[in-house]
């Protein structure tokens, strides 16, 4: 079973194989810097900036189906009601760790080096 879903992707696409392959390379290129100073956010409990790129994130995580948006919903709530960070940092660990996974399997399934 994969840790993604490409349903909507190849929607979008209509076929286009090229075209799913250059949406996987931006995913690749982009979420992980943002998972990266999305943490980095928490950790300086700078909630704004954690909420902008919790909020950046969201239509990938959703567009590839890897089911966070549970845990994005509880960031964005954090950064709206200015509670501990300790209270989000698993969530932000799970999201790192699924999208770490989600990378190495696109590496893989894409022969993407």
């Amino acid at each position: 079973m994969k840790i993604y879903d490409l349903q909507q992707v190849n929607e979008m696409a209509g076929g286009d194989e090229e075209f799913v392959k250059e949406i996987v390379k931006a995913f690749l290129e982009e979420l992980p810097p943002d998972v990266a100073l999305l943490r980095e956010a928490v950790e300086n409990n700078n909630p704004e900036l954690a909420y902008s790129f919790a909020h950046k994130m969201k239509p990938n995580l959703q567009i590839f189906g890897l089911e966070l948006s549970e845990n994005i919903k509880n960031l964005e709530s954090w950064s709206k009601e200015a509670r501990d960070r300790e209270e989000i940092l698993e969530d932000v660990v799970y999201i790192e760790e699924r999208v770490f996974l989600v990378c190495e399997a696109f590496k893989k399934d894409f022969n993407i080096s």
